[in-house]
């Protein structure tokens, strides 16, 4: 900074001058000004669901999914009410406060299946597939093992 003093000092150009100068250079260029040619807009096609990569919620595969979760938890109810029923303990510790009853271990199975479809949901909107069908497939799975498992220790 004492160099271009010295050089505006050198030269009698007042700082104002070598101010605005420079504030001048870091200005973006004006825009061009209209020549008066009609301007023409393209339309733009929306993706389809394909393209994008989207899809809907309710699609075929989704439908299969949520069919099959539901249908395993209803087999994992079925194995751990007729294994507590026999006198075996459940080993899932969210579970066995519903397992006292009928009905609060069919409302635990539900709450499965509806959670299952809700966070599959809030993936969808979210814009994550991959993991909004991984829930329904991790749902499956685990209700796999929980049914074999019980089947296996009657």
């Amino acid at each position: 900074m004492l160099k271009l003093s010295a050089i505006v000092l050198a030269l009698g150009i007042s700082r104002l001058a070598v101010a605005q100068q420079v504030s001048f250079a870091l200005l973006p260029p004006p825009p061009p000004t209209s020549t008066g040619a009609p301007i023409v807009e393209t339309p733009v096609q929306k993706p389809t669901f394909s393209e994008a990569g989207n899809h809907q919620f309710w699609d075929r595969e989704n439908g299969f999914l949520f069919a099959t979760s539901a249908a395993f938890s209803a087999a994992d109810f079925v194995v751990t009410r007729d294994n507590l029923r026999a006198g075996g303990q459940e080993l899932n510790p969210v579970v066995s406060v519903f397992g006292h009853s009928t009905a609060g271990l069919a409302m635990n199975f539900a709450g499965e299946t509806v959670g299952v479809v809700g966070l599959s949901y809030f993936f969808h909107k979210t814009g994550h597939h991959r993991m909004e069908r991984a829930v329904s497939m991790l749902n499956i799975g685990g209700s796999v093992a929980a049914v074999s498992f019980g089947m296996s220790h009657r």
